[in-house]
């Protein structure tokens, strides 16, 4: 009867944020509230508040003890999403202060991104999303105050993109359509509105004086919500130094063999990632390049009987403008409440075209062609693509693990899956130097993770500074300018989300070996597939869900 409780408790709680959060509910999967935007009121807020703390006290009153595994360790999940929900709505109060959190465009183009359903139905919903942008961004100046200058400066851009969807995207969508329906006076009434909110942000720059950082009692407390571990900032900060030295060490090791001048110094290491990186790719080529580094890993994974593989079929897609400019690549997984028979996507990223020439230079160098293979793993195979495939056939009695995910294991499987493919010689057929090249990428990709816990630990508790923080990434991280640009001012839009890389490695590396330890005779497919048939939980509750001991 328990279970059963649970069951409706948790249906009810994934039916509200659903209701609150109508955008984030369309890429999920859950289309009843396709029509709608969210409410960025106080008011709103404060309805949120008093839903979460109700839910809040049906979960204590269960008890733990006549729950089986798996619907304790949902409650445990479920609880954990609440009370970072609360901590955003209260001592966070993010949606108070930056601004980037009220831009319409995403809703948008999650109706036309996906074809969940026929693209009239979906452009039935566009509309009524139109008719709400001008009442939806006059709610949220209505809730921004104190806003800090890089926030400001984001958002503005970022509503470019949307103006581009709102007055191309959608236009090209309603001729493909063919119905002719016309929605020029949504279309021309929400741009006109969002342009309104650009100059109104404009207008706030003057006096957007807030600090970007968190601080150290606010950051400790949504880090380890978003962490679902008991990791301190400092320890955690102390530890990345102290695996930064022994990648470093690693690398240095690699460029000295792979070279014949023995161990390596940083500027011996410099130099090899510099001859890398002259192979780039360009706008043209990437994603074909994309496409056969996909084959190809896939192909590994096969003959190396890694993970059972799904063989589901992937839509490689050439990444929107709205999206482009901060990694190469991005995974879109199939929504977790989605019932139409789509396709994960592995979307891949020409640069902006208002890009400069330097600009595109530095992006491609530092996402050279070695670099796509390495990504190719993370995005897609073995990583994300694959993992979330796995996840998304977990069958529960409930959707909590569905929707909740565990970034710090979505991302940690990927680091894994990295260090993985290198270790056993991913692309050795072609030539050693390929194999080297992958192994040299994917070494700067684990640097890339430490760095990512230092910097955000480092901002956000301290006072880590551009200088600083540009000379951890270009000289202990071997990062081209461009891209440690781009990453300092993720660091100061972002918290805790850059530490879960690094933390997930951590998590995930060190579960697969206790399960190796522990079941000696099982093959990498049978501890690969253990540790994915659960959907994708923090490994702490992964731990309990394969009866493993808590990591000490």
């Amino acid at each position: 009867m328990t279970s059963e409780k649970f069951t409706k408790i948790a249906d009810d709680a994934v039916a509200s944020w659903c209701a609150q959060y109508p955008d984030e509910a369309t890429f999920l999967g859950e289309h009843r509230y396709d029509d709608r935007l969210g409410d960025p009121t106080v008011a709103a807020a404060q309805r949120r508040r008093a839903q979460l703390n109700t839910l809040i006290g049906q979960l204590a009153e269960l008890p733990a003890d006549q729950l089986d595994t798996a619907d304790a360790v949902d409650r445990d999940i479920l609880r954990t999403a609440v009370q970072s929900e609360l901590l955003a709505l209260t001592d966070l109060d993010e949606a108070s202060w930056n601004p980037m959190l009220h831009n319409p465009g995403q809703a948008l183009y999650g109706l036309l991104s996906r074809d969940f359903a026929p693209l009239p139905q979906r452009l039935s919903s566009v509309a009524s999303r139109l008719r709400q942008v001008p009442d939806y961004l006059e709610a949220a100046r209505g809730r921004l105050s104190d806003m800090s200058k890089v926030h400001v400066e984001t958002a503005i851009g970022q509503l470019d993109g949307t103006l581009a969807l709102i007055e191309g995207e959608i236009p090209a969508a309603l001729a493909e359509a063919g119905t002719g329906t016309d929605l020029s006076g949504e279309i021309s009434q929400a741009a006109a509105a969002v342009r309104s909110h650009q100059d109104w942000l404009r207008g706030q720059l003057p006096g957007a004086q807030r600090s970007p950082r968190l601080g150290k009692e606010l950051f400790a407390d949504k880090l380890a919500l978003t962490l679902a571990t008991p990791w301190q900032p400092a320890t955690l900060l102390d530890q990345a130094y102290r695996d930064l030295d022994l990648v470093e060490a690693e690398l240095s090791e690699l460029t000295g063999r792979t070279t014949g001048s023995g161990t390596a110094d940083r500027a011996a290491i410099a130099a090899e990632f510099s001859r890398l990186a002259a192979d780039a790719p360009t706008s043209d080529t990437i994603l074909q390049l994309c496409r056969e580094a996909l084959t190809e890993t896939t192909e590994f994974v096969r003959r190396h009987d890694l993970i059972t593989l799904l063989d589901d079929p992937v839509d490689i897609i050439e990444m929107p403008e709205i999206d482009r400019g901060v990694a190469v690549a991005y995974c879109v997984p199939v929504g977790p409440l989605e019932t139409a028979p789509l396709a994960p996507q592995f979307a891949v990223s020409p640069t902006p075209t208002d890009w400069s020439q330097d600009r595109v230079r530095s992006f491609y160098r530092e996402y050279n062609n070695h670099m796509l293979h390495n990504l190719t793993i993370h995005e897609a195979m073995p990583g994300h693509v694959e993992q979330l495939s796995h996840a998304h056939r977990y069958q529960a009695s409930n959707r909590v693990r569905g929707v909740f995910i565990s970034g710090s294991f979505v991302e940690g499987w990927a680091v894994y899956a990295e260090e993985l493919m290198a270790g056993l010689g991913y692309r050795s057929d072609v030539s050693a130097e390929a194999a080297a090249g992958v192994r040299m990428q994917q070494l700067k990709m684990r640097l890339r993770s430490v760095l990512n816990t230092i910097l955000d630990v480092s901002f956000h508790t301290g006072d880590l500074d551009e200088r600083q923080a540009m000379e951890l990434m270009t000289v202990r991280g071997y990062q081209e300018d461009g891209e440690a640009a781009g990453k300092w001012r993720r660091v100061q839009l972002s918290s805790t989300q850059l530490s879960t890389y690094y933390v997930g490695y951590l998590e995930v590396s060190g579960l697969v070996a206790e399960l190796r330890r522990a079941q000696p005779s099982w093959s990498d497919r049978q501890l690969h597939d253990e540790v994915l048939n659960y959907g994708s939980p923090p490994v702490r509750y992964l731990r309990q869900l394969l009866g493993l001991p808590p990591a000490e």
